[in-house]
């Protein structure tokens, strides 16, 4: 049996609620997310039901160390305007196949 979209955003919204300890007067919220959530399966590469998902690009090797590296500057930016000393880097192990 298929659910409809309005049972999903019902158990996601309830499913939501749960999470936050069961608080009192934040159903509207709770509903409105539950809702964006779908569209945005809706959206996405995954199948109506979200059993089905395409897998993401891989990243490559170059984003990789950019990305490394701008966290590292931002890290290094913190660490002086604070006074402290950076952190030592870390050696980087190479992934097990």
């Amino acid at each position: 049996m298929t659910e409809t979209r309005e049972e999903w955003i019902k158990k996601r919204a309830y499913s939501l609620w749960e999470e936050e300890g069961h608080p009192t007067g934040r159903d509207s919220i709770h509903w409105e997310k539950a809702r964006k959530e779908r569209e945005t399966l809706e959206r996405s590469a995954a199948s109506k039901d979200g059993s089905e998902v395409k897998s993401k690009a891989k990243r490559t090797a170059t984003t990789g160390a950019k990305n490394s590296a701008t966290a590292a500057a931002k890290a290094k930016s913190v660490a002086t305007k604070s006074g402290e000393k950076p952190a030592p880097k870390r050696a980087v192990s190479p992934k097990s196949a």
